[in-house]
């Protein structure tokens, strides 16, 4: 049987990834195989994704664990050379854009095994960002560029990609927060930690431009206590940003609650519950959007525009009184968006399909 590898690093590859496999799994005409690297190596960021999403253990683990950009793209390079050279896959997919992306994609393209990318044609137009830098490799690499929204296909064809190549898929990512949201929604998190389900915050940061950036971190502290002082936040706390806060001597506040790091279930069950997240993320721009909850996105760009011309989203950069004066906005009901088109929970299906006839 034909066989699809798929290569996951990081947690928001999980989350693209578990639809993908479960779809291919139930039509049952493809063998898989799941490739862990370890860039994200800690149990709360990595082994608990793959438990609430219904993944599988990993049949390979790389084990590459932190370094620098080069460090962690070289360590996967080299494995996964080793890895596509004994299971000779028909097609490798790798999801985002972190750096386990970028080198399973070259990995790929230099033992010329077929290569597809999903999540394809994302463009901040950022390229200070390494995820940008990331995005453009992978998709010069790729073979079969499965994209989101129709902004991502005009990027790929103005960067020269045919159209023979780019496929609309919709976006994975909303097919996890489908399925998973019932289960979410039982936890009920707000309760459990005191929140008033509608009248909180939930906040995450974790982008090196803003945690390691003293200045860009203590402004946007200033944002959120602005913020706080209308509505409580709640901030899980990613390991890295952790060590930053403390560095600034910033241990917390009742407008601004830290919390350890939340597995899936958890995070979804309180932004599902939100008035207003507040973030860094790309994969919780999505979310928000899709959930009908305001986002206000702590960078001055965005690669997923989408979410700010049809969704919920709204860029506020890191300057304390556009962040307090974007919030009471949304606070007070003005922001409004719709779901983009194919981002209705069947984006995996779609994915299955097109592998099958690939392969």
């Amino acid at each position: 049987m034909r066989t699809i590898l798929h290569v996951v690093g990081a947690r928001p590859n999980f989350m693209k990834v578990a639809p993908i496999h479960r779809a291919i799994a139930r039509r049952a005409q493809l063998a898989q195989r799941l490739v862990h690297t370890g860039q994200h190596y800690d149990p709360a960021m990595s082994e608990v994704f793959f438990r609430e999403l219904g993944l599988p253990a990993p049949d390979v683990h790389l084990g590459v664990g932190s370094g620098t950009h080069a460090e962690q793209t070289a360590k996967v390079l080299v494995a996964m050379e080793r890895v596509l050279e004994q299971e000779r896959p028909a097609l490798v997919s790798v999801v985002g854009d972190v750096n386990s992306t970028l080198a399973a994609a070259l990995a790929a393209a230099k033992l010329r095994v077929p290569l597809a990318h999903v999540e394809a044609g994302l463009r901040s137009f950022d390229r200070d960002m390494p995820e940008e830098l990331n995005r453009l490799v992978v998709d010069a690499l790729a073979d079969h560029l499965l994209t989101p929204s129709p902004d991502a296909d005009e990027n790929l064809r103005r960067e020269g990609i045919p159209d023979s190549r780019i496929h609309r898929v919709g976006n994975v990512m909303i097919d996890s927060l489908v399925a998973a949201l019932p289960a979410a929604r039982a936890l009920d998190m707000p309760q459990r930690l005191g929140l008033e389900p509608g009248r909180f915050a939930v906040c995450t940061l974790h982008r090196p431009a803003n945690v390691d950036d003293p200045v860009c971190l203590g402004r946007i502290l200033d944002g959120l206590d602005r913020v706080g002082q209308r509505v409580p936040i709640l901030f899980p706390v990613h390991p890295r940003t952790r060590g930053r806060l403390a560095a600034l001597g910033f241990e917390g506040s009742q407008r601004l609650r830290l919390a350890e790091p939340l597995g899936y279930l958890e995070l979804l069950s309180l932004t599902a519950s939100s008035a207003l997240i507040l973030t860094d993320s790309g994969g919780l721009q999505e979310e928000a959007t899709a959930l009908g909850v305001p986002c206000l996105t702590l960078r001055e760009n965005t690669e997923r525009p989408i979410t700010i011309v049809e969704g919920t989203n709204t860029l506020v950069g890191s300057d304390p009184a556009r962040i307090e004066a974007a919030a009471a906005r949304a606070l007070g009901g003005t922001v409004r968006g719709r779901v983009p088109a194919l981002w209705d929970g069947a984006t995996g299906e779609r994915i299955a399909e097109l592998f099958e006839k690939l392969a």
